[in-house]
């Protein structure tokens, strides 16, 4: 495995691979590689000839107050992790080289970045879309791998590379959990004993949810009061950031369940900011 830091390189290796007939893979990550990460480089390694891997802690989509200085790292790690799933570059640039000083162009998709977690983190999306295109326009890939953890996150970027032409494809991954139910994170981490001792209850009332669509429930407003209550019982030191019943393409909010249906949650707990959701099938 190659581990790559300087821009130009990167893309040099990956025009001389397009030009041998090569199909490149893409997994854009911030690093600090758990088994959700390891997961999405299988996928990716069954599906190219050539793997990179983009080991990058994005400054543009963190904001002001958030964890950026503190964000979990563990480059050898990282590094090991990667060359154990077959990666053939790891591109671990510095935050200058990937934006200049006067650095003054912006990707962004604000009808499906409005709500979720737009709403909380403002400009968070303009920042990945940003970063992600500029990964695109460097490794060239035929296709890009992204968790559905973040399932706004996928809307928007499938809704980028569909509106600008970029030639991509965009693979979703299921949610990759430990064996308790708790969606894996980097951000787990920050968790004490007995926050993540807790933090399954997340999933676990995703899981009831569907249990009252089935039962008949169709009401998003008591969908989502429903799920209020049920963390306030669970998690009664967590604060639900939000709690959404939307359309799972175009991330806007529903009123009834009637269709295929995302219910997405953000919850703090102590020091960590943790995401889930479930799509309902009706």
């Amino acid at each position: 495995m190659k581990i790559i830091k300087n821009l130009n390189s990167l893309q040099e290796q990956c025009f001389a691979w397009r030009n041998q007939g090569l199909k490149v893979g893409l997994v854009p990550t911030m690093g600090f590689f758990h088994d959700g990460h390891q997961a999405l480089m299988r996928q990716a390694r069954g599906l190219c000839d050539k793997l990179v891997v983009s080991l990058f802690l994005n400054p543009t989509q963190f904001g002001e107050n958030e964890d950026l200085d503190k964000y979990p790292h563990d480059f050898d790690g990282d590094c090991s992790k990667a060359e154990a799933q077959g990666v053939d570059v790891l591109f671990a640039p510095a935050p200058q080289s990937m934006y200049h000083e006067n650095h003054a162009t912006w990707i962004d998709v604000p009808a499906l970045g409005s709500n979720l977690c737009g709403a909380s983190r403002q400009g968070h999306f303009r920042g990945v879309c940003t970063v992600v295109t500029k990964l695109f326009m460097l490794t060239q890939p035929e296709i890009a791998v992204f968790g559905q953890k973040d399932w706004q996150q996928l809307a928007i970027i499938r809704r980028m590379v569909r509106d600008l032409n970029i030639p991509v494809e965009i693979i979703g991954h299921e949610i990759v959990r430990e064996p308790d139910g708790l969606a894996m994170s980097s951000r787990n981490a920050y968790l004490t004993k007995d926050e993540r001792d807790v933090a399954p209850a997340i999933r676990q009332g995703l899981l009831k949810v569907i249990s009252k669509v089935r039962d008949g429930e169709r009401n998003a407003a008591l969908i989502k009061h429903f799920l209020q209550e049920e963390y306030a019982a669970t998690l009664p030191t967590g604060k639900v950031d939000y709690i959404e019943a939307v359309d799972p393409a175009d991330i806007e909010p529903v009123e009834t369940i009637s269709s295929s249906t995302l219910v997405a949650v953000a919850i703090r707990l102590g020091k960590a900011r943790l995401i889930d959701n479930i799509l309902i099938e009706v």
